[in-house]
Protein backbone atom coordinates (compact mmCIF):
# COMPACT_ATOMS: atom_id res chain seq x y z
CA UNK A 1 0.00 0.00 0.00
CA UNK A 2 2.80 2.41 0.91
CA UNK A 3 4.60 1.63 -2.32
CA UNK A 4 1.38 2.28 -4.25
CA UNK A 5 0.92 5.68 -2.57
CA UNK A 6 4.54 6.72 -3.15
CA UNK A 7 4.30 5.64 -6.78
CA UNK A 8 1.12 7.71 -7.21
CA UNK A 9 2.75 10.75 -5.61
CA UNK A 10 5.73 10.50 -7.96
CA UNK A 11 3.52 10.22 -11.02
CA UNK A 12 1.39 13.11 -9.75
CA UNK A 13 4.48 15.28 -9.48
CA UNK A 14 5.52 14.43 -13.04
CA UNK A 15 2.02 15.11 -14.38
CA UNK A 16 1.78 18.48 -12.64
CA UNK A 17 5.23 19.46 -13.86
CA UNK A 18 4.34 18.56 -17.45
CA UNK A 19 1.00 20.39 -17.29
CA UNK A 20 2.59 23.52 -15.85
CA UNK A 21 5.32 23.55 -18.52
CA UNK A 22 2.92 23.01 -21.45
CA UNK A 23 0.40 25.56 -20.16
CA UNK A 24 3.11 28.09 -19.41
CA UNK A 25 4.57 27.69 -22.89
CA UNK A 26 1.17 27.99 -24.65
CA UNK A 27 0.22 31.11 -22.70
CA UNK A 28 3.70 32.57 -23.32
CA UNK A 29 3.24 32.15 -27.08
CA UNK A 30 -0.42 33.27 -27.07
CA UNK A 31 0.37 36.96 -26.84
CA UNK A 32 1.30 39.84 -24.58
CA UNK A 33 -1.18 40.38 -21.71
CA UNK A 34 0.21 43.87 -21.16
CA UNK A 35 -1.37 44.98 -24.46
CA UNK A 36 -4.76 43.94 -23.07
CA UNK A 37 -4.29 45.39 -19.60
CA UNK A 38 -3.09 48.86 -20.64
CA UNK A 39 -5.15 51.36 -22.65
CA UNK A 40 -4.34 51.76 -26.37
CA UNK A 41 -2.70 55.16 -25.79
CA UNK A 42 -0.21 53.83 -23.20
CA UNK A 43 3.37 54.96 -23.70
CA UNK A 44 6.26 52.60 -24.35
CA UNK A 45 7.64 53.45 -20.91
CA UNK A 46 4.38 52.33 -19.28
CA UNK A 47 4.45 49.09 -21.26
CA UNK A 48 8.03 48.35 -20.19
CA UNK A 49 7.22 49.23 -16.58
CA UNK A 50 4.18 46.92 -16.44
CA UNK A 51 6.09 44.05 -18.07
CA UNK A 52 8.75 44.43 -15.39
CA UNK A 53 6.11 44.62 -12.63
CA UNK A 54 4.39 41.45 -13.85
CA UNK A 55 7.68 39.64 -14.42
CA UNK A 56 7.15 39.36 -18.18
CA UNK A 57 10.35 41.02 -19.32
CA UNK A 58 12.49 37.87 -19.28
CA UNK A 59 12.78 34.95 -21.68
CA UNK A 60 10.46 31.95 -21.44
CA UNK A 61 12.89 29.85 -19.40
CA UNK A 62 13.63 32.72 -17.01
CA UNK A 63 9.91 33.26 -16.44
CA UNK A 64 9.26 29.53 -15.99
CA UNK A 65 12.17 29.25 -13.57
CA UNK A 66 10.64 32.09 -11.57
CA UNK A 67 7.30 30.29 -11.59
CA UNK A 68 8.86 27.06 -10.27
CA UNK A 69 10.61 29.04 -7.55
CA UNK A 70 7.30 30.58 -6.51
CA UNK A 71 5.63 27.18 -6.70
CA UNK A 72 8.20 25.71 -4.30
CA UNK A 73 6.96 28.28 -1.77
CA UNK A 74 3.30 27.42 -2.39
CA UNK A 75 2.61 30.48 -4.55
CA UNK A 76 1.28 30.20 -8.10
CA UNK A 77 1.70 33.84 -8.99
CA UNK A 78 -0.55 36.87 -8.88
CA UNK A 79 -3.46 37.24 -11.27
CA UNK A 80 -2.84 39.90 -13.92
CA UNK A 81 -6.57 40.66 -14.08
CA UNK A 82 -7.63 40.58 -10.43
CA UNK A 83 -4.40 41.55 -8.68
CA UNK A 84 -4.81 38.71 -6.16
CA UNK A 85 -2.98 35.39 -5.72
CA UNK A 86 -4.07 33.12 -8.56
CA UNK A 87 -4.64 30.18 -6.21
CA UNK A 88 -6.99 32.29 -4.09
CA UNK A 89 -8.93 33.45 -7.14
CA UNK A 90 -9.50 29.86 -8.33
CA UNK A 91 -10.29 28.43 -4.89
CA UNK A 92 -12.91 31.14 -4.29
CA UNK A 93 -14.84 29.97 -7.36
CA UNK A 94 -14.21 26.22 -6.99
CA UNK A 95 -16.90 25.47 -4.33
CA UNK A 96 -19.66 26.66 -6.69
CA UNK A 97 -18.47 24.31 -9.44
CA UNK A 98 -17.96 21.41 -7.03
CA UNK A 99 -21.48 21.92 -5.75
CA UNK A 100 -22.98 21.46 -9.22
CA UNK A 101 -20.74 18.48 -10.05
CA UNK A 102 -21.35 16.62 -6.77
CA UNK A 103 -25.13 17.08 -6.85
CA UNK A 104 -25.39 16.16 -10.54
CA UNK A 105 -23.33 12.99 -10.12
CA UNK A 106 -25.17 12.06 -6.90
CA UNK A 107 -28.59 12.17 -8.57
CA UNK A 108 -27.26 10.47 -11.71
CA UNK A 109 -25.96 7.53 -9.65
CA UNK A 110 -29.01 7.42 -7.38
CA UNK A 111 -31.44 7.20 -10.31
CA UNK A 112 -29.27 5.73 -13.07
CA UNK A 113 -28.02 2.51 -11.45
CA UNK A 114 -31.49 1.22 -10.39
CA UNK A 115 -32.92 2.07 -13.82
CA UNK A 116 -30.02 0.35 -15.55
CA UNK A 117 -30.48 -2.76 -13.41
CA UNK A 118 -34.23 -2.73 -14.13
CA UNK A 119 -33.58 -2.45 -17.88
CA UNK A 120 -31.19 -5.43 -17.77
CA UNK A 121 -33.52 -7.59 -15.67
CA UNK A 122 -36.48 -6.85 -17.94
CA UNK A 123 -34.52 -7.45 -21.14
CA UNK A 124 -36.76 -7.42 -24.21
CA UNK A 125 -39.79 -6.16 -22.27
CA UNK A 126 -41.56 -2.80 -22.35
CA UNK A 127 -39.73 -1.61 -19.21
CA UNK A 128 -36.37 -1.91 -20.93
CA UNK A 129 -37.62 -0.22 -24.10
CA UNK A 130 -38.96 2.82 -22.22
CA UNK A 131 -35.84 3.19 -20.04
CA UNK A 132 -33.43 2.83 -22.96
CA UNK A 133 -35.47 5.24 -25.10
CA UNK A 134 -35.11 7.99 -22.50
CA UNK A 135 -31.44 7.05 -22.01
CA UNK A 136 -30.75 7.44 -25.74
CA UNK A 137 -32.64 10.74 -25.76
CA UNK A 138 -30.60 12.06 -22.83
CA UNK A 139 -27.29 11.20 -24.52
CA UNK A 140 -28.35 12.64 -27.89
CA UNK A 141 -29.61 16.06 -26.77
CA UNK A 142 -26.86 18.72 -26.36
CA UNK A 143 -26.39 20.12 -22.86
CA UNK A 144 -26.78 23.74 -23.96
CA UNK A 145 -30.14 22.93 -25.61
CA UNK A 146 -31.45 21.33 -22.40
CA UNK A 147 -30.35 24.39 -20.42
CA UNK A 148 -32.06 26.82 -22.79
CA UNK A 149 -35.29 24.81 -22.83
CA UNK A 150 -35.36 24.73 -19.02
CA UNK A 151 -34.83 28.49 -18.87
CA UNK A 152 -37.56 29.07 -21.48
CA UNK A 153 -40.06 26.88 -19.65
CA UNK A 154 -39.45 27.51 -15.97
CA UNK A 155 -38.09 31.07 -16.00
CA UNK A 156 -39.61 32.82 -19.01
CA UNK A 157 -42.94 31.02 -19.54
CA UNK A 158 -44.00 29.97 -16.04
CA UNK A 159 -41.68 32.23 -13.97
CA UNK A 160 -41.19 29.48 -11.38
CA UNK A 161 -37.40 29.34 -11.07
CA UNK A 162 -34.66 32.01 -11.30
CA UNK A 163 -32.70 31.91 -14.54
CA UNK A 164 -29.30 32.95 -13.23
CA UNK A 165 -27.10 33.34 -10.18
CA UNK A 166 -26.38 31.11 -7.22
CA UNK A 167 -28.85 32.49 -4.71
CA UNK A 168 -28.30 32.60 -0.97
CA UNK A 169 -25.21 30.67 0.14
CA UNK A 170 -24.81 29.13 3.59
CA UNK A 171 -21.73 27.15 4.66
CA UNK A 172 -20.19 27.35 1.15
CA UNK A 173 -23.29 25.80 -0.43
CA UNK A 174 -26.59 26.92 -1.90
CA UNK A 175 -28.23 23.60 -0.97
CA UNK A 176 -28.86 24.72 2.62
CA UNK A 177 -31.23 27.59 1.77
CA UNK A 178 -34.53 27.56 -0.09
CA UNK A 179 -33.42 30.39 -2.35
CA UNK A 180 -30.23 28.51 -3.14
CA UNK A 181 -32.13 25.30 -3.93
CA UNK A 182 -34.35 27.18 -6.40
CA UNK A 183 -31.20 28.44 -8.17
CA UNK A 184 -29.69 24.95 -8.16
CA UNK A 185 -32.58 23.03 -9.73
CA UNK A 186 -32.07 23.93 -13.40
CA UNK A 187 -28.25 23.77 -13.65
CA UNK A 188 -28.12 20.52 -11.67
CA UNK A 189 -30.88 19.02 -13.82
CA UNK A 190 -29.01 20.05 -16.98
CA UNK A 191 -25.81 18.34 -15.85
CA UNK A 192 -27.61 15.31 -14.40
CA UNK A 193 -29.52 14.30 -17.53
CA UNK A 194 -26.49 13.42 -19.65
CA UNK A 195 -24.70 11.61 -16.80
CA UNK A 196 -27.92 9.79 -15.93
CA UNK A 197 -28.36 8.55 -19.48
CA UNK A 198 -24.75 7.36 -19.63
CA UNK A 199 -24.93 5.51 -16.30
CA UNK A 200 -28.18 3.80 -17.32
CA UNK A 201 -26.65 2.47 -20.54
CA UNK A 202 -23.43 1.33 -18.86
CA UNK A 203 -25.26 -0.39 -16.01
CA UNK A 204 -27.70 -2.07 -18.39
CA UNK A 205 -24.99 -3.42 -20.70
CA UNK A 206 -22.79 -4.53 -17.78
CA UNK A 207 -25.65 -6.27 -15.98
CA UNK A 208 -26.78 -8.07 -19.13
CA UNK A 209 -23.30 -9.48 -19.58
CA UNK A 210 -22.96 -10.49 -15.93
CA UNK A 211 -26.44 -12.09 -15.76
CA UNK A 212 -25.48 -14.41 -18.61
CA UNK A 213 -22.47 -15.79 -16.71
CA UNK A 214 -22.23 -19.38 -15.47
CA UNK A 215 -22.06 -18.45 -11.76
CA UNK A 216 -25.37 -16.55 -12.04
CA UNK A 217 -27.07 -19.63 -13.48
CA UNK A 218 -25.51 -21.68 -10.66
CA UNK A 219 -26.85 -19.21 -8.08
CA UNK A 220 -30.33 -19.55 -9.56
CA UNK A 221 -30.03 -23.32 -9.47
CA UNK A 222 -29.16 -23.14 -5.76
CA UNK A 223 -32.47 -21.37 -5.16
CA UNK A 224 -31.09 -17.97 -4.11
CA UNK A 225 -33.61 -15.13 -4.09
CA UNK A 226 -33.76 -12.97 -7.25
CA UNK A 227 -32.83 -9.81 -5.32
CA UNK A 228 -29.71 -11.46 -3.88
CA UNK A 229 -28.69 -12.75 -7.31
CA UNK A 230 -29.19 -9.34 -8.93
CA UNK A 231 -27.69 -7.05 -6.32
CA UNK A 232 -25.13 -9.24 -4.53
CA UNK A 233 -23.78 -11.34 -7.38
CA UNK A 234 -24.80 -9.31 -10.43
CA UNK A 235 -24.51 -5.62 -9.60
CA UNK A 236 -21.39 -6.01 -7.49
CA UNK A 237 -19.49 -7.48 -10.43
CA UNK A 238 -20.77 -4.69 -12.68
CA UNK A 239 -19.61 -1.92 -10.36
CA UNK A 240 -15.88 -2.05 -11.12
CA UNK A 241 -16.02 -0.84 -14.76
CA UNK A 242 -18.95 1.39 -13.82
CA UNK A 243 -16.97 3.06 -11.02
CA UNK A 244 -14.13 3.76 -13.45
CA UNK A 245 -16.43 5.63 -15.83
CA UNK A 246 -18.20 7.44 -12.99
CA UNK A 247 -14.85 8.68 -11.69
CA UNK A 248 -13.83 9.99 -15.11
CA UNK A 249 -17.22 11.61 -15.68
CA UNK A 250 -17.13 13.26 -12.27
CA UNK A 251 -13.75 14.78 -13.09
CA UNK A 252 -15.10 16.01 -16.42
CA UNK A 253 -18.10 17.56 -14.67
CA UNK A 254 -15.75 19.61 -12.49
CA UNK A 255 -13.51 20.62 -15.37
CA UNK A 256 -16.03 21.18 -18.17
CA UNK A 257 -19.17 22.81 -16.76
CA UNK A 258 -18.31 25.96 -18.72
CA UNK A 259 -21.40 25.95 -20.97
CA UNK A 260 -23.84 25.30 -18.13
CA UNK A 261 -22.24 27.91 -15.88
CA UNK A 262 -22.29 30.46 -18.68
CA UNK A 263 -25.97 29.94 -19.51
CA UNK A 264 -27.08 30.13 -15.88
CA UNK A 265 -24.51 32.81 -14.92
CA UNK A 266 -23.25 30.43 -12.23
CA UNK A 267 -20.24 31.96 -10.42
CA UNK A 268 -17.95 28.94 -10.78
CA UNK A 269 -14.59 28.26 -12.37
CA UNK A 270 -16.05 27.91 -15.87
CA UNK A 271 -16.60 31.63 -16.39
CA UNK A 272 -13.34 32.35 -14.57
CA UNK A 273 -11.18 30.25 -16.91
CA UNK A 274 -12.85 31.72 -20.01
CA UNK A 275 -12.09 35.26 -18.82
CA UNK A 276 -8.54 34.24 -17.87
CA UNK A 277 -7.83 32.78 -21.31
CA UNK A 278 -9.32 35.77 -23.13
CA UNK A 279 -7.20 38.17 -21.07
CA UNK A 280 -4.08 35.94 -21.15
CA UNK A 281 -4.13 35.77 -17.35
CA UNK A 282 -1.43 33.09 -17.22
CA UNK A 283 -1.24 32.60 -13.41
CA UNK A 284 -4.97 31.88 -13.17
CA UNK A 285 -4.92 29.48 -16.14
CA UNK A 286 -1.94 27.56 -14.73
CA UNK A 287 -3.44 27.47 -11.22
CA UNK A 288 -6.78 26.25 -12.55
CA UNK A 289 -5.26 23.43 -14.61
CA UNK A 290 -3.00 22.29 -11.77
CA UNK A 291 -5.97 22.16 -9.37
CA UNK A 292 -8.06 20.24 -11.91
CA UNK A 293 -5.17 17.79 -12.43
CA UNK A 294 -4.95 17.25 -8.66
CA UNK A 295 -8.70 16.63 -8.51
CA UNK A 296 -8.45 14.02 -11.29
CA UNK A 297 -5.58 12.29 -9.45
CA UNK A 298 -7.58 12.29 -6.20
CA UNK A 299 -10.65 10.87 -7.95
CA UNK A 300 -8.65 8.10 -9.63
CA UNK A 301 -6.97 7.24 -6.32
CA UNK A 302 -10.38 7.07 -4.60
CA UNK A 303 -11.73 4.82 -7.36
CA UNK A 304 -8.73 2.50 -6.96
CA UNK A 305 -9.46 2.25 -3.24
CA UNK A 306 -13.12 1.50 -3.92
CA UNK A 307 -12.04 -1.41 -6.13
CA UNK A 308 -10.63 -3.18 -3.07
CA UNK A 309 -13.96 -2.85 -1.21
CA UNK A 310 -16.04 -4.02 -4.16
CA UNK A 311 -13.75 -6.97 -4.99
CA UNK A 312 -11.51 -8.22 -2.09
CA UNK A 313 -9.38 -10.11 -4.64
CA UNK A 314 -7.95 -6.83 -5.90
CA UNK A 315 -4.77 -5.65 -4.19
CA UNK A 316 -3.07 -2.28 -4.58
CA UNK A 317 0.63 -2.68 -5.32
Amino acid sequence: MLRFILDRLWHTFLVLLAISFITFFIMYKAGDPVQLLLPPDATQAQVIQMRHTLGLDGSFFIQYKGFLLQLSHGHLGTSFLYGEPALTVVLERLPATLELAVLAMFFAILIGIPLGVSAAVHHGKWQEKIIMFFSLTGISIPVFWIAMVLVLLFSVTFNILPSSGRGTVYLFSSAFTWDGIRHLIMPVTTLTLFQLALIIRLTQSGMREVLSKEYIRFARARGLSPSRIIYTHGLRNTLIPLMTVIGLQFGQLIAFTIVTETIFAWPGTGKLIIDAIQNLDRPVVVAYLLIIALIFVAINFTVDLLYTFIDPRIRLR
